[in-house]
């Protein structure tokens, strides 16, 4: 008998919305210093920075730069007529407060608002200042992340309590058919994220979901299914020397919480001070101090949370960065150029960035071998440079 083949490992499917164009969302309590981050990020005075709850109540939305040396280094070699960058959606969302969930403070507004990105950058205030009040009283980020994700999970919880209700009023399933067989999955599935979320009481998207439940999951657009970066908003004082009482015990909760989440300190303080300095001054600040800017850091933080990546296409007229899910395969990620791309795909050539960097021209890089016919199964690796063949 021949050998049986190896079982096939399952694909991976990613949570969350499929497709490119995602948006991080700014979350966090009233003046926690949300949308002065937002401003000195998107370089506006669009988050309308104020003293009181509630100053941002339509979410502003800006464009930010993804720094990335590689492009910077693509631009220098071709010298194109036009250079675009990747990007980063960056939408600043009002204050969340305990009792969002039922509607308090405008919570429905705020949390729909939620709904609508695809990851957090959740802002956590450890620093004193008697002039910025705080709407709990005093300064506890812990209380603070606490209030913060129950109140999604609140806000999951209704939601799937619901679905419930709707599953009981259906109409009972059989054994046979195979679209009941399916609809009982999608019901488990569901009944599983309400366990997760109401008695379990953790995040959705700390639980290993199959490929499977995976795709009823993203159904859902469950707001405790998107991943989060807690960045941490210091004194410039504390940010500068790296010490903060807060930090040890935000790590432990963290740690506690969602094990693996990204935590960044950085000081809305310092970062304003630097958006008003000229490049060679701030860089100049940055050594004075010792402590670099955390924008870019937090941007490039933003960008992998969501799962992007991004390849790039090169020329005298053009350089430019494709953003695309990770996992993306070639016809899909020509796609994003132009659909046609997509429908009439043959085949793209690829290199990786390292090795024309490396041989220095695309005719070394070719002569080495290095340039290579991808056809659709190919999946795209991130810095990836791509020539694609359509039909006509």
């Amino acid at each position: 008998m021949p050998p049986k083949k190896a079982a096939q490992p399952e694909k991976k499917i990613l949570l969350g919305r499929p497709g490119n164009n995602l948006k991080i969302g700014i979350v966090g309590l009233p003046n926690v210093g949300k949308s002065s981050f937002f401003n000195v990020l998107s370089r506006t005075d669009l988050g309308k920075a104020a003293n009181f709850p509630y100053a941002t109540i339509d979410p502003e939305v800006a464009r930010v730069l993804v720094p990335d040396t590689r492009f910077d280094w693509l631009v220098q070699t071709y010298k194109p007529k036009s250079e675009v960058p990747a990007t980063l959606t960056i939408t600043d969302i009002a204050g969340l407060t305990a009792g969002a969930s039922t509607g308090a403070g405008l919570g429905n507004a705020f949390l729909s608002h939620v709904r609508a990105i695809d990851g957090i950058f959740q802002v956590v205030r450890a620093f004193d200042d008697a002039e910025v009040t705080h709407v709990e009283g005093d300064v506890d980020p812990l209380r603070d992340m606490e209030i913060i994700s129950t109140e999604l999970r609140l806000k999951d919880t209704e939601w799937m309590e619901k679905l419930e209700q709707a599953n009981k009023r259906g109409r009972s399933l059989g054994n046979t058919s195979l679209a009941d067989k399916a609809r009982k999955e999608e019901i488990a599935t569901q009944e599983k994220i309400l366990k997760t979320v109401k008695e379990d009481k953790r995040d959705v998207r700390k639980v290993d979901w199959s490929p499977k439940e995976v795709e009823v999951v993203n159904e859902m657009n469950l707001l405790s299914a998107k991943p989060v970066t807690y960045l941490v908003n210091l004194s410039e004082k504390d940010y500068v020397r790296k010490k903060n009482k807060w930090l040890p015990k935000i790590k432990a909760w963290v740690d506690e919480h969602n094990p693996g989440d990204l935590i960044i300190p950085f000081s809305v303080a310092y970062e304003e001070r630097l958006s008003l300095m000229s490049d060679e001054e701030k860089a100049e600040e940055e050594k004075k101090v010792g402590a670099p800017s955390a924008l870019g850091k937090i941007t490039h933080a933003g960008y992998a949370s969501l799962e992007l990546i991004r390849y790039f296409t090169c020329g005298p007229d053009e350089v430019r960065a494709w953003t695309i899910r990770k996992g993306t395969k070639a016809p899909q990620a020509a796609g994003v150029i132009h659909s046609d791309f997509e429908a009439k795909f043959i085949c793209g050539e690829i290199m990786a960035f390292d090795d024309l960097k490396e041989h220095g021209s695309e005719t070394a890089v070719k002569a080495a071998g290095k340039l290579r016919q991808q056809g659709k199964p190919y999946e795209m690796i991130d810095g990836d440079i791509a020539y694609w063949k359509s039909g006509q």
